[in-house]
């Protein structure tokens, strides 16, 4: 990884979309992609704002990096801002994405082992501002939390 680029820029571009999303009156969720010390992809939870089934932070990230070879995959890591759900963890291991950075697990833990037992390398830092989004939103909105993560 570039020098100049570390792990809090890759959170800090995270949590920027994860307030973005929070101030669009979605899931406080962000996510960024970064190849090389470069931001190639931000996104965040947009499924409220977009009624769409799909749009979780990680996968509106890779849909906003576009089209790209499995060989920038293979460089890159994804930041996400909570531990990524079992769709969005398969979406980092179908396209060969060999780091995650995740700002916190304790609201929601996601597919780490699964992350880990293909080979990824799962980095969580247990962020307080990720945790505080998380926990305000979730007090806040429980019913809306619940349709986020498939349960009633």
């Amino acid at each position: 990884m570039d020098e100049k680029f570390d792990d809090r820029m890759g959170l800090e571009a995270a949590v920027t979309e994860a307030t973005t999303g929070g101030r669009e009156g979605g899931v406080p969720i962000g996510s960024a992609l970064v190849i090389d010390g470069e931001i190639v992809g931000r996104g965040h939870n947009r499924r409220v704002q977009q009624g769409s089934v799909v749009l979780h932070a990680e996968m509106d990230c890779l849909e906003n990096a576009g089209r790209l070879s499995a060989s920038d995959y293979r460089r890159a890591t994804l930041y996400t801002t909570l531990s990524p759900c079992d769709m969005c963890t398969g979406a980092a291991l179908l396209y060969g994405i060999p780091r995650v950075v995740i700002g916190e697990n304790t609201t929601f833990l996601g597919g780490e082992d699964l992350l880990t037992e293909r080979g990824v390398e799962v980095v969580v830092v247990d962020d307080p501002t990720c945790v505080g989004l998380m926990r305000d939103f979730i007090a806040a909105q429980p019913e809306l939390w619940n349709e986020d993560i498939g349960e009633d």
